[in-house]
């Protein structure tokens, strides 16, 4: 990232703390962003290709929620990823 300018260093913060849930990460960098001369359209922006990239896979296990209980199975492509949530 050392080849990022400061601005689009905070351009990037703004959608990794989207994509984090960090609220107070956000109200920083949104500060930040005023502080450097950004306008909230241009912030805008950069908020609304953040929620598009996390959306993806909320989407994604939305569907594999609804294919479970549509078909009353797991789908074929099981991860090898084990489940650390219980």
């Amino acid at each position: 990232m050392n080849s990022l300018s400061e601005k689009e260093k905070e351009l990037v913060a703004i959608g990794a703390a989207i994509g984090g849930n960090c609220i107070p990460c956000l109200e920083w960098h949104y500060k930040k962003c005023i502080e450097l001369g950004f306008t909230k359209d241009q912030m805008r922006l950069a908020i609304a290709m953040a929620k598009k990239v996390k959306e993806v896979p909320n989407k994604m296990i939305y569907e594999a929620a609804d294919q479970l209980i549509a078909n009353n199975e797991l789908s074929d492509a099981k991860s090898d990823i084990a489940c650390s949530c219980g």
